[in-house]
């Protein structure tokens, strides 16, 4: 089968600094995987790179950037194959547009349904279902600016799956959520994982990784650090090499903690 995404020798520069440095790496479509690695180390660059916000740079040498086998897409066409979940997108979405808007522009690419949109009945439909299976019905009236953190990426989750994307990507899903909120995305991520939706998480956070999640791409510095099951990777000694300082590693119940 054709990989969902699949990067060859690919470097990016953000002014002098080069922020991805020769990544090459494969993901099957089908596969729950995170990349974790520290603040800095080119991950959310990563992430641009799937949006189309950054491209890599021109080099004499061979490269190549594929999504589901192809190197050019439509960007509307390329959103119904990944459903991007980003602070980026977090901060455009937390407006006065009730979350049951905010779910159904996702079928239009915007934020809010415009009077040029035709909803239809088949999209409210949809909407309706995944407000459900992510357990946010009762907050479809309410305004997105008006909800808590963890409700309001419940929602965008919403938002991203209503193409039925073949992954769902993830820039740190647990940020500026408390204990509880993380606690309840992560049980919603294992639920969506368990339904068959590939998951591709981006996070600098261990117990982020659900335990569905057997794969791990380690990066530091913009390149891979480390790439294989999380039982090998996620180990004090690796850790230590891609952190910078020196770490314990606590397993329990299919998670991951550093002490």
């Amino acid at each position: 089968m054709t990989p969902l995404l699949d990067f060859h020798n690919v470097t990016v520069q953000r002014g002098d600094r080069t922020v991805l440095d020769g990544v090459t790496l494969s993901i099957a479509q089908g596969e729950h995987a995170a990349i974790l690695g520290p603040n800095g180390s080119g991950k959310s660059t990563f992430i641009k790179l799937l949006t189309r916000e950054l491209y890599p740079r021109l080099k004499p040498e061979p490269w190549s950037l594929r999504i589901m086998g192809r190197e050019r897409w439509h960007l509307f066409d390329l959103r119904n194959h990944l459903g991007i979940v980003s602070n980026d997108w977090m901060q455009m979405c937390t407006r006065d547009y009730s979350a049951h808007e905010i779910v159904l522009s996702g079928f239009f690419g915007s934020v809010g349904i415009w009077p040029n949109h035709e909803v239809t009945a088949a999209m409210e439909e949809k909407a309706g279902a995944l407000m459900e299976l992510l357990e946010v019905t009762h907050l479809a009236g309410r305004n997105t600016n008006e909800l808590s953190s963890g409700e309001a990426r419940r929602i965008l989750i919403a938002r991203a799956l209503v193409h039925d994307p073949q992954a769902l990507v993830l820039d740190e899903p647990t940020s500026s959520l408390d204990l509880h909120a993380t606690y309840e995305l992560r049980e919603i991520l294992r639920k969506l994982a368990g339904n068959g939706i590939s998951i591709l998480m981006v996070t600098h956070h261990l117990p982020d990784i659900i335990p569905e999640m057997d794969r791990v791409i380690l990066i530091r510095a913009g390149r891979v650090y480390g790439d294989g099951p999380k039982r090998e990777l996620l180990q004090p000694a690796t850790l230590t090499g891609l952190f910078g300082f020196p770490v314990e590693v606590l397993e329990r119940a299919g998670y991951y903690h550093v002490l």
